[in-house]
């Protein structure tokens, strides 16, 4: 069964960002050292490297014009995703628990892969 992890940045440190320099140059370097150590995990394939939310733009249909907007649709933006072929739930569930995001103020969105057409 395939699981899609998305990963909210939340309050987490950015690196360039002031809560990233408040960091000590090990706290920087473990945050790395984990996210890599995740992308070894059998039957995890990362996702594609995304942009600052503060880069994005959203786009939305209202009365049948398109309106854009400067950021992320969510606050606190989506940081990445990853797709994971895991037996169950639970085993997604305990891989989100690893990813760094968790603990340093964001959150791990985990849903099953569906098809519906």
């Amino acid at each position: 069964m395939k699981f899609i992890l998305l990963i909210y940045h939340g309050t987490s440190p950015l690196p360039g960002t002031d809560r990233w320099n408040a960091l000590s140059q090990d706290e920087q370097k473990q945050i790395y050292k984990d996210y890599a150590e995740l992308s070894k995990t059998a039957g995890l394939e990362p996702g594609y490297p995304l942009g600052l939310p503060n880069t994005a733009k959203t786009v939305q249909l209202r009365d049948g014009k398109t309106v854009v907007k400067d950021g992320s649709y969510l606050p606190e933006g989506l940081g990445g995703y990853s797709i994971f072929e895991a037996e169950n739930m639970e085993a997604a569930i305990a891989l989100a628990s690893r990813i760094p995001a968790a603990r340093l103020g964001g959150a791990i969105e985990v849903r099953a892969v569906e098809k519906y057409w």
